[in-house]
């Protein structure tokens, strides 16, 4: 990934050997798209910060601002 408009997403990494390449929270191997569905299922930041104490509210944030039809995932 390039040049970041937003700076939350240099939080947000996509490697090949990591989670089979999808979109994770940079350092572990939580899917954007597991916070993602987890938001839209009703699930509050601070809920998701209880049941995964590594993160941050900036990671939850950052998922939220990344955009996978931007970026072909």
């Amino acid at each position: 990934m390039g040049n970041y408009a937003n700076p939350l997403l240099k939080r947000i990494s996509v490697d090949p050997a990591v989670c089979f390449g999808k979109p994770c929270i940079r350092g572990t191997r939580i899917w954007v798209s597991l916070i993602l569905d987890y938001l839209a299922s009703g699930m509050e930041i601070e809920d998701i910060l209880r049941e995964y104490p590594q993160l941050t509210e900036e990671d939850v944030r950052a998922a939220i601002a990344y955009s996978p039809e931007e970026h072909n995932q």
